[in-house]
């Protein structure tokens, strides 16, 4: 799983058929996670806004996860960070 912030969004009007209705998200990782400068297009379900705080699910937990299991999709927003500690 990977925290990271919404940081935009995407609109296709061609895709699979198992993505219609989907919301594309771009998700940057936080520097913690070291994951490098790669953002992320992943399926939110939940209704993350610009600038919030994101779990994201990756792999086939991420279709699992959003209840898509036969759709492509190798991210999604699976959680809305409300409040982070740090020790």
């Amino acid at each position: 799983m990977i925290v990271g912030r919404v940081v935009g969004s995407l609109i296709s009007t061609r895709k699979c058929d198992n993505l219609v209705g989907s919301k594309f998200t771009i998700v940057e990782p936080l520097d913690v996670m070291h994951c490098g400068d790669q953002r992320l297009v992943a399926i939110d379900v939940i209704g993350a806004g610009v600038g919030e705080m994101v779990l994201v699910a990756t792999g086939s937990a991420a279709r699992i996860g959003c209840g898509q299991e036969k759709a492509p999709i190798d991210a999604a927003i699976v959680g809305i960070v409300d409040e982070e500690n740090r020790l």
